[in-house]
C-alpha cells in the first residue's frame, strides 16, 4: 500500500494538432497605362480578350466647357492589354452625333469587348451576333495575362474600385461603366446593375441617359460585409461625379496626343468602311453589323464612276460593218410628188448641202442652183498715146458700154 501510495500518476499529455491556414495572396496590380483615345465615327468591330478589364478608377470630370459637350473617356479599353482611356469634354464631330458606351460581354470565358464610339443619328448599337467567331487577341509584347472574367455569362461593367481582379458586375447594354465609381469594392460574385422604371414604363433593352439605374450587392458579396442599394445616374459625368468608397485614382495621360480605339493590326479595311460609319447619308439609314455596304457620300462632287461593261468577244468585220451607225433617212413621200432621189449632205469640200423645203405640205429635197461664177473682167486696151509726154493716157471713151453690157448692167 505504501508503495501504491507513494506512486504519482502523470496525465496525459493533450495532442495539439496545429491547422496552418494559407495567406490571402492578393494579385499583383499591373502599372495603369492612361491615355486619351480617338474615337471613331462608326461602330468599330469587336475584339476577343483572354482576362477581364481591372476595377474601375476615380476620375472627377471638371465643368463642361460648352454647352452640348458630351463627357467621353473614363473607362477600361484594350491597346494589346488593358489601358485607362482618359475622360474629356467633347463636341460631337457632326450635328446629331451620339456618343456610344464602351461594349462588355462575358462569353464563352473571354470578353468580348466594343470600344466607344460615335454614333450617326438614327443608327442604333447592334451587339455582337451570338454566332460570331472571334480569334483572342494577342497580347503586346512584355504583357501579362490576368484572371479570366469571374461571374454570370452576359454583359457587364468592370467592378468597382478596390475590387477583387477578375470579377465582373452585369449590366444592361449601354450602361456607363462610371455607375459603380461609387459603389463598395466586391469581393464575391453578386453586385449587379438594374434598370429602374420611370413613369411606369421600364427600359429592359439599354440604358436611357436621362434615367438613373439601381446599383446592388448583397452582403456576401461586399467587402465589408454589409448589403448595398443605391440609385446611380445613369449619365456618366454624373455617376464619376459622385464620392468613392475608394479611391483609386486615374492617372494623367502622358501624352496629349490621343490614340486610335482599336490597334493597327485590329483595323478594318478602308473598304469595310461604312457611308454611315465615316460619312452618313442626309437619311441616317441603320448600319448593318459590322458595317454596311453602301457607299460613301464624297466629300466633293466628283463625276460618276462608269459601270464596268461585260467583257465580249471582237466583232467580225461583216458584224462590225451591221453594227455600224446608219444615217437617217428622209421621210417617205408620195410617189406623184417624189422628185429626184434624195441626196445628203455632201463634204465640206463640195459646199454644196441639202435644202429641204415643204411643197403642199410634203418635204421635199432639191438641190440649190450654182450660182455662175463671175467673169474675168475683159483688159481695156491701152489708150493711143497723144504724143504729151508726162501725161497720162485718157481713159477710153467708148469701152464703157461695152463693159456694161457684159455684165447685163
Amino acid at each position: 500500500m505504501s508503495l501504491t501510495a507513494g506512486c504519482v500518476v502523470q496525465p496525459t499529455a493533450p495532442v495539439v494538432r496545429t491547422v496552418v491556414q494559407p495567406a490571402h495572396v492578393a494579385a499583383a496590380t499591373p502599372p495603369v497605362v492612361s491615355v486619351y483615345v480617338d474615337p471613331p465615327l462608326y461602330q468599330p468591330p469587336p475584339v476577343a480578350v483572354a482576362w477581364a478589364p481591372p476595377p474601375m478608377l476615380v476620375e472627377v470630370p471638371p465643368p463642361s466647357p460648352f454647352a452640348g459637350a458630351v463627357w467621353t473617356g473614363g473607362y477600361w479599353t484594350w491597346q494589346g492589354n488593358w489601358v485607362w482611356a482618359a475622360g474629356r469634354w467633347s463636341a460631337p464631330p457632326q450635328p446629331g452625333y451620339g456618343w456610344v458606351q464602351p461594349y462588355y460581354e462575358h462569353r464563352d470565358d473571354v470578353v468580348v469587348f466594343v470600344a466607344g464610339h460615335w454614333s450617326p443619328p438614327g443608327v442604333a448599337f447592334v451587339p455582337p451576333p451570338l454566332g460570331l467567331s472571334l480569334a483572342v487577341s494577342a497580347a503586346a509584347a512584355g504583357v501579362v495575362a490576368g484572371i479570366a472574367p469571374i461571374g454570370p455569362p452576359g454583359v457587364f461593367v468592370p467592378a468597382p474600385p478596390g475590387s477583387r481582379l477578375g470579377l465582373i458586375v452585369p449590366a444592361p447594354i449601354g450602361t456607363p461603366p462610371a455607375v459603380v465609381v461609387s459603389a463598395p469594392p466586391v469581393t464575391n460574385v453578386g453586385m449587379r446593375v438594374q434598370n429602374t422604371t420611370i413613369n411606369n414604363i421600364t427600359n429592359v433593352t439599354n440604358i436611357n441617359n436621362n434615367q438613373t439605374v439601381k446599383v446592388v450587392a448583397p452582403a456576401s458579396a461586399t467587402a465589408s460585409g454589409r448589403p448595398f442599394e443605391a440609385a446611380i445616374p445613369a449619365s456618366a459625368h454624373l455617376a464619376a461625379a459622385l464620392p468613392p468608397v475608394v479611391r483609386a485614382t486615374a492617372p494623367v495621360p502622358a501624352s496629349a496626343k490621343p490614340v486610335a480605339a482599336l490597334p493597327s493590326e485590329r483595323q478594318p479595311p478602308p473598304a469595310a468602311r461604312s457611308a454611315e460609319a465615316v460619312r452618313p447619308t442626309a437619311h441616317g439609314e441603320p448600319a448593318a453589323y459590322p458595317a454596311p455596304q453602301s457607299r460613301p457620300e464624297p466629300l466633293m462632287s466628283e463625276a460618276p464612276a462608269r459601270r464596268p461593261e461585260p467583257a465580249t468577244a471582237s466583232p467580225t468585220p461583216v458584224q462590225a460593218r451591221a453594227e455600224m451607225p446608219q444615217r437617217p433617212k428622209p421621210p417617205a413621200v408620195e410617189p406623184q410628188a417624189r422628185m429626184a432621189p434624195p441626196e445628203y449632205p455632201r463634204m465640206a469640200h463640195e459646199g454644196r448641202p441639202v435644202i429641204a423645203a415643204r411643197e403642199g405640205g410634203e418635204q421635199k429635197f432639191q438641190r440649190p442652183p450654182r450660182p455662175a461664177p463671175a467673169p474675168a473682167p475683159r483688159p481695156h486696151p491701152p489708150a493711143p498715146s497723144h504724143g504729151h509726154p508726162g501725161h497720162p493716157p485718157a481713159p477710153h471713151e467708148h469701152a464703157a458700154p461695152a463693159h456694161k453690157k457684159e455684165h447685163g448692167q
